[in-house]
């Protein structure tokens, strides 16, 4: 529930701030009129994540158990790219979101087209609420514990929409920055555990090499798949599911925070840690860069009146006193 309720919150209270901002601008314009609209199109965005999010649920018990791995691993690619493309778009965009918003408002109603306001409230959430259903969905796969994952889901949207209120009203002040910073540190490592259990549903499909197939390196003394170096690359690199039982609340603690499973194979290692090297530096460079200050330009000097003696023009420029009193000291 850790992983899912924190995920539900985060991207919950994107889609909050992004109504809010929407609401109280069309309400401060005096067009309340619109805001039936509007939410008709935040409506229509959360019915097309449910809609996914049930067709994915559905649709796959109807594959073979190939095909369920091979679609899971897919979109749970699909799910990883999503998740950055989207922390690097609220890392950049996070400044001008208010303005481009309001921007998209002003130019709905200038042309007078009302649909068009229902199509900034259908996008502005639908990118939120498609990321959280894959995103999602990837997870409840990779648990296999769905009522829980998405209980905790669930209570983070809850909670969400309570603190957009809360915002919206002036009721909460939260340091959005420093949330925003620390959750999307969090996303990324959720999406390096989300690529390497693709890989794994991959690997179990046939569509990448590894220990469930011919690539496999076998150990010659137990017969079965090797571990560690000498496995590298298409076998496990570790196994500890003695110490800990995959089933057990660490080792879903563990998968759900930093995407550990107590058995993993080479390619998922490697996935793991380039995904969070990579992705997380770049981010890291970004949300820390340091701001360089803007330098003030010095006041330049006062012209001395025509005819004032060199020692009144020295007062007025104090570098004509430093170099009168070097020449003096020379």
């Amino acid at each position: 529930m850790l992983a899912t309720f924190l995920i539900g919150l985060r991207e919950g209270l994107e889609a909050a701030l992004v109504v809010g901002i929407l609401v109280a601008y069309v309400t401060r314009l005096g067009r309340r009129d619109v805001l039936p609209r509007l939410w008709t199109g935040v409506a229509l965005a959360v019915g097309l994540a449910l809609v996914i999010g049930a067709v994915l649920t559905f649709g796959a018990y109807t594959l073979t158990f190939e095909a369920q791995e091979l679609l899971g691993g897919t979109l749970s690619l699909l799910t990883v790219a999503m998740v950055t493309w989207m922390i690097f778009w609220m890392q950049r965009t996070a400044r001008t979101l208010k303005k481009s918003l309001e921007g998209g408002i002003d130019r709905a109603l200038a042309a007078s087209s009302l649909w068009a306001v229902v199509a900034i409230g259908f996008i502005s959430v639908a990118r939120e609420g498609i990321e959280t259903t894959l995103l999602l969905w990837s997870m409840v796969q990779s648990f296999g514990d769905a009522p829980t994952a998405l209980l905790g889901a669930l209570l983070g949207l809850v909670a969400a929409v309570v603190l957009g209120w809360l915002l919206a009203r002036g009721m909460l002040r939260l340091d959005l920055r420093r949330f925003f910073t620390w959750t999307g540190a969090f996303l990324i490592i959720v999406a390096a555990g989300v690529l390497a259990y693709a890989i794994h549903d991959l690997q179990e499909a046939g569509a990448l090499p590894g220990p469930f197939t011919a690539a496999a390196p076998i150990d010659a003394v137990t017969g079965a798949v090797a571990i560690g170096w000498a496995a590298f690359p298409f076998g496990w690199a570790f196994d500890v599911s003695a110490a800990i039982p995959p089933g057990s609340p660490l080792a879903a603690i563990l998968q759900a925070t930093v995407g550990f499973m107590p058995r993993m194979s080479w390619l998922q290692v490697v996935a793991w840690v380039v995904y969070v090297a990579v992705v997380g530096t770049v981010w890291a460079r970004g949300q820390f860069r340091p701001t360089r200050p803007t330098a003030t330009p010095a006041p330049a000097a006062t012209p001395a009146p025509a005819g004032t003696p060199a020692t009144t023009a020295a007062a007025h420029d104090p570098s004509s006193v430093s170099t009168t009193s070097q020449q003096g000291a020379a």
